[in-house]
């Protein structure tokens, strides 16, 4: 029996719903599902097309970056994955695309402003754009160096309330408390993208939301006495 088979299905199921949702194409993005208590995640293998694996094709790797199961090689951008994990403690999954208009943003080394609602839905301030590679970074251990630029950019923010980030010249990751949630975020990261590159084509003086916009569109998503949707919390009457 497969030890890790449901976690192999959660990450591929994932990385489908990526491919599904039109935000990455050919071999480009990709998807990681992690189990803690085992310190394993399960990643896609590098450079085959998303129509072409299978749950059983998706590679075990440990925290340390070691393939732990998988007859082929993990997605390239694995040691990213493995600094955010090990950086992030709270993260269970953690999704990459080069989708067009975040990496657009990215290659214009901006982030991306928080402009309206539906960007305040999501987190409470700009999506974040990290600093640019230095050369001999670059040059070094390139991956383990993008999650070291996404860690930095996160010194004075959290993670939590910001989960996503673009990579100057690069694109967006994103993560979550498991791999769907990481994937939803891409997908969102990718609609807020287009919506502030058109915003700012109809209006080039558009400003940011107002402050108390913000703050009632994500307490009321996010917030100790959050009301939307339908799940009941502790604190609830």
């Amino acid at each position: 029996m497969d030890e890790y088979r449901e976690l192999k299905e959660t990450a591929w199921s994932c990385n489908q719903e990526l491919y599904r949702r039109g935000v990455v194409l050919y071999t480009f993005g990709n998807v990681s599902a992690a189990d803690r208590e085992r310190g394993v995640f399960a990643i896609k293998p590098s450079g085959v097309p998303y129509e072409d694996f299978t749950p059983a094709d998706m590679v075990v790797v440990d925290f340390e970056g070691r393939v732990v199961e998988g007859r082929m090689r993990p997605s390239s951008d694995t040691p990213t994955h493995v600094v955010l994990y090990r950086e992030f403690a709270g993260i269970g999954g953690v999704a990459h695309t080069h989708s067009t208009y975040a990496v657009a943003w990215a290659q214009a080394r901006r982030p991306i402003p928080i402009l309206g609602t539906t960007h305040a839905d999501l987190l409470p301030e700009d999506v974040p754009c990290t600093e640019v590679m230095t050369e001999a970074a670059a040059q070094g251990e390139y991956e383990t160096a993008t999650g070291q630029l996404i860690v930095s950019c996160f010194r004075d923010r959290s993670w939590e309330r910001v989960p996503m980030v673009l990579v100057a010249g690069h694109g967006p990751f994103t993560w979550g408390r498991t791999a769907e949630q990481a994937v939803y975020h891409c997908v969102m990261l990718e609609e807020l993208a287009r919506t502030a590159w058109l915003t700012v084509a109809l209006e080039p003086a558009a400003g940011p939301l107002e402050p108390w916009l913000v703050r009632k569109h994500f307490e009321r998503k996010h917030g100790r006495d959050a009301y939307y949707g339908q799940e009941k919390r502790p604190h609830d009457g």
